[in-house]
């Protein structure tokens, strides 16, 4: 009834149909089988298109010969290269003399200004043969004689067939078998009627993507998703916009030539930016792409097709970088990419050249260049920016000055992690009112998971505890600090007593070695996977390379950070890496033959490090925000058998990561749209701030300025209130920056900063006790502080798309998993209330809630003690059979009237329960809940029990009771 040719392959044909597409039978193809093209269609674009060719129509055979040499050349060459070629010609980048005096001609063979006016064909079960070698195509999509698309087919109902066999079928056999027919290819497609999934020719089926339209909602299946990627991606303007300007030509690590097409985020991605900048009214839009998904092609798709717009009249698009130098990944993806018309900056006066001239040109830059910028350096409207990782802490004051030096730039921010609370000035930076929820286009981590750009992340709790001797410490450091101040003795404490120290114990940093070693040995090596260690600073990478030498060949690891010329001697000759070499090393961290195996980081290679082979993170720093989540996704981009991405945790920060990815679009909006707002409240702020300084004249510099200035402030109170003033001031300039109407202030604030500094109290004593004595209290807290072995025992938490969209919609902080769990210990529990056993269960799981409630536990420890009550609880009743669901539903409603009896409602919780309990199952039957009839009785029944027995008339009580007697009766 249903087969791949009906159900799939002819509705995907009809599709096309109704889009526009003529239908052609393959034996009706003006062509013998052993034709790559419709020689005849390519003959009469050919004299369509170009007037020199239509004077004389002979030079259309000289153009076809051209292009069968191009083709041929595949069957002993490169495919890519080949098509790179092709699709040079396709674009109108080949020439021929057929202008006067044997002048150059551009030759088109595509209409790309009128897309749909070219000749479309669509054909099935088209057969090419090659000698003796012969293979048959499900659909063939034709654009003027040429065979732009591929695409295959399987039957929706058979489960040993999908999406994934087409495509390996279209790689793996008539890409290798028969390479001439794709040498024109622009993208190949796959589908089962479940998914449709596109690529490029070349693409390993793992690097397959699929197609969905930029909205939000979810996503159609079966045969609608089909639809929806033949309407989205089969057009004949779409095709030609890959052909031009989403389709980049590279040379991998391996001097091998790929092809690389956009996936469909970028793609609408890029496209909004283009019509933004023509549409010329919005200038600025902010572009959330998660890490790992391709925000760095992105921007090269985007500065192509920018370029090209005639009418954006040749604009400047300018890349800027948030780093201090050029070297990044998106700095190599455009110089890997071969975009035209590229120049790459680090010089400050070599950049303000560029601009002055109105150079026209992708410019790639950093921010840092802008700090020195002095006024307007191109005041013209077809600058485009694009800024990379675009958060608030890399823009501020710098932003400011970029804006000032290109006034009337179109501005657009992106960034590859969420932005949260603390860095919400990135949507008043680059977030317009006009979009949705402050993004211009966004593509989260549960759509990269989803879409298989990126992979889960799994969170591996193995924390070190700490077991500290403190009477010992305490007797040691009262000896060690005879004849200091009460003062001093609290500087020393509380310095020696830091996070730093306590992480960097040289027990705790060898015990967490030896655990890295034998994860590493049994679980990430085995399967060809590398990993990294992030510790706490420059002396943990150098103390952790000591300890895991001790446990793992020497050669299997290797330190990569940056060095200062403060830094130790002995750092710089043991670990001292210029570029080239550190380019080096990561190069053999990458090859899966080279015995490098551990990177041991500590802020280097944690942003816009890219290393597929990555799989495994063990976090032994404390990070939070932008910056843990951007470190954590080294390990998520695909790569060969790799499931997932792991990060193995010895500090607990999966909270953090929660949180994070935790952030309220109306919120976000409120600050897009209120934050214009303290912009009015800066110039009173500011001046009840220079209020303290009547009659000073700020121009005065040096100590006689200073002097003047610190006279107004005499004493204590005063300089109080003047700080209250200037923390006022300082809040919100850090809220508006980078916007330029702070330039007018600038001078103001400047000047206040620095009165404000000048008379900050700064206590200078706790350094000079550290000098003394910190070496001998760094020694008593080691010697008095034991580390247990990591805890194995925990359960993995993995970050599955799922998971994440809870996260990000608020819904799981793992709360869900939490409610579900103390409900299933709670029926448990009070199935055996007289027990004693269960009441000593019964008051740990009240003390859990209390600790929790109160703030005392993080979600996920709590989560990690509930877990272990639940197999407590299961273990002491390994005698009782399950709990039946009503038992559950019981203790469910239990909570439920726990929770809302107080002093105006003395309520018998048993009671009401128990009557509950006797009445639904007294009017419930088997499959209730699916009729009319029987949920109307149960509803009866509960409101008598609830509204007219018990006085109880609140319909959210009524609502949650009768959800849980639907769920549990």
């Amino acid at each position: 009834m249903f087969n791949e040719a009906n159900a799939v392959r002819d509705f995907v044909r009809d599709r096309l149909v109704a889009g526009g597409w003529a239908f052609a039978p393959a034996a009706k193809l003006d062509r013998v089988e052993g034709d790559v093209l419709v020689e005849s269609a390519v003959r009469a674009a050919l004299l369509r298109l170009n007037p020199s060719i239509a004077a004389v129509p002979a030079r259309a055979d000289e153009v076809l010969h051209r292009l069968r040499a191009v083709i041929l050349a595949a069957s002993g060459g490169s495919l890519i290269a080949s098509n790179a070629e092709f699709t040079a010609w396709l674009s109108g980048e080949r020439s021929m003399p057929f202008g006067p005096d044997g002048e150059h001609v551009t030759i088109r063979l595509i209409d790309a200004d009128a897309p749909a006016a070219n000749d479309l064909v669509v054909s099935t079960e088209v057969t090419f043969r090659r000698g003796r070698v012969e293979r048959r195509f499900d659909l063939v999509l034709w654009i003027n004689g040429m065979p732009l698309v591929v695409g295959e087919a399987k039957s929706p109902v058979r489960p040993a067939y999908s999406w994934v066999d087409a495509a390996a079928q279209i790689h793996d056999d008539y890409e290798k078998n028969v390479p001439m027919f794709f040498v024109p290819n622009v993208l190949v497609f796959a589908t089962e009627g479940k998914e449709f999934r596109y690529s490029s020719v070349g693409a390993p089926v793992g690097l397959w993507g699929p197609w969905r339209e930029d909205r939000a909602g979810a996503q159609p299946v079966g045969l609608q998703s089909v639809k929806q990627g033949i309407a989205g991606l089969l057009t004949a303007p779409v095709i030609v916009d890959f052909m031009r300007f989403f389709t980049v030509f590279a040379t991998d690590k391996k001097h091998r030539k790929i092809k690389v097409i956009a996936r469909f985020q970028q793609y609408h991605a890029a496209n909004g930016i283009v019509a933004r900048v023509r549409d010329g009214r919005v200038k600025k839009g902010l572009l959330w792409h998660f890490q790992g998904s391709g925000k760095s092609l992105l921007m090269v798709f985007t500065a192509l097709k920018l370029r090209a717009t005639a009418a954006l009249r040749s604009p400047t698009v300018l890349i800027v970088v948030d780093r201090i130098d050029l070297d990044t990944q998106i700095t190599a993806t455009f110089n890997a990419a071969d975009v035209p018309n590229l120049v790459s900056t680090d010089r400050r006066d070599e950049l303000e050249q560029l601009l002055r001239v109105g150079a026209r040109k992708v410019i790639i830059t950093t921010i840092h260049k802008f700090a020195e910028a002095d006024g307007v350096l191109d005041g013209r409207d077809n600058i485009i920016v694009m800024v990379d990782e675009a958060h608030r802490t890399q823009e501020g004051d710098l932003g400011r000055k970029m804006r000032a030096a290109l006034p009337n730039a179109f501005l657009f921010g992106l960034t590859g992690t969420p932005i949260n609370t603390r860095d919400r000035n990135t949507f008043w930076a680059f977030g317009s009112e006009t979009d949705a929820g402050g993004y211009m286009s966004k593509y989260s981590f549960s759509d990269s998971i989803r879409d298989g750009a990126t992979l889960p992340l799994h969170f591996e709790p193995r924390p070190a505890d700490l077991r500290v001797d403190q009477a010992a410490i305490d007797a040691g450091f009262d000896e060690a600090t005879r004849g200091l101040t009460d003062k001093e003795r609290t500087l020393l404490a509380r310095r020696a007593a830091s996070t730093a120290h306590l992480l960097k114990a040289s027990d705790r940093i060898d015990k967490i070695a030896a655990d890295v070693a034998r994860h590493f040995s049994d679980h990430v090596a085995p399967n060809g996977f590398k990993a990294q260690v992030v510790v706490y600073d420059k002396e943990a990478c150098v103390l952790f390379k000591a300890a895991l030498d001790r446990y793992l060949p020497a050669e299997s690891s290797a330190v990569v950070m940056s060095l200062e010329a403060r830094d130790p001697q002995e750092w710089k000759d043991n670990f001292g890496l210029d570029r080239d070499a550190e380019a080096k090393l990561l190069d053999r961290f990458r090859d899966p033959a080279d015995p490098l195996s551990i990177l041991i980081v500590t802020a280097k290679l944690l942003t816009g490090f890219d290393a597929p082979i990555l799989q495994t993170q063990y976090l032994d720093r404390p990070l939070r925000d932008h910056t843990l989540l951007q470190a954590i996704c080294r390990t998520n981009r695909t790569y060969p058998s790799k499931t997932h991405g792991l990060i193995v945790d010895y500090l607990g920060i999966f909270d953090d990561v929660a949180r994070s990815l935790m952030f309220d679009d109306h919120s976000i909006q409120k600050v897009i749209t209120n934050i214009a707002q303290l912009g009015d409240q800066l110039p009173g702020a500011i001046a009840e701030a220079l209020a303290f300084f009547p009659g000073v004249d700020r121009t005065v510099g040096g100590w006689e300025g200073l002097q003047e200035a610190q006279s107004h402030l005499p004493d204590d109170e005063t300089r109080d209130a003047f700080a209250a003033a200037y923390s006022v001031v300082s809040q919100l300039w850090e809220a508006i920056s980078p916007d330029p109407v702070l330039a007018a202030y600038e001078a103001d604030y400047r000047w206040l900063t620095d009165v404000y500094e000048s008379v900050r109290p700064s206590d200078h004593t706790g350094k000079l006790v550290w000098h003394a004595l910190g070496a001998k209290t760094l020694e008593l807290i080691n010697s008095n502080v034991q580390v247990e072995v990591p805890r194995e025992d925990l359960e993995t938490i993995v970050l599955s798309a799922a998971v994440i969209e809870d996260l990000a919609a608020g819904g799981a902080d793992p709360k869900a998993k939490i409610k579900e769990l103390e409900i299933l210990i709670s029926a448990r529990i009070a199935k055996h209330a007289h027990d004693p056993v269960f009441q000593a269960l019964g008051a740990r799981l009240q003390e859990l809630r209390e600790r929790y409630a109160h703030g005392q536990q993080a979600s996920l420890e709590f989560l990690r003690e509930l877990l272990a009550l639940a197999r407590d609880t299961v273990a002491a009743e390994k005698a009782v059979n399950e709990v039946p669901r009503e038992e559950r539903g019981k203790a469910a409603l239990t909570e439920l009237f726990e929770s809302i009896r107080n002093d105006e409602t003395p309520v018998m919780v048993e009671r009401v329960v128990a009557e509950i309990d006797e009445v639904v199952r007294a009017v419930r039957f088997d499959g209730w809940q699916s009729t009319t009839a029987g949920d109307r009785e149960v509803q009866q029944a509960l409101r008598r029990t609830l509204y007219v027995r018990y006085k109880l008339r609140d319909p959210e009580v009524f609502a949650r009771a009768h959800e849980y007697v639907r769920e549990y009766y």
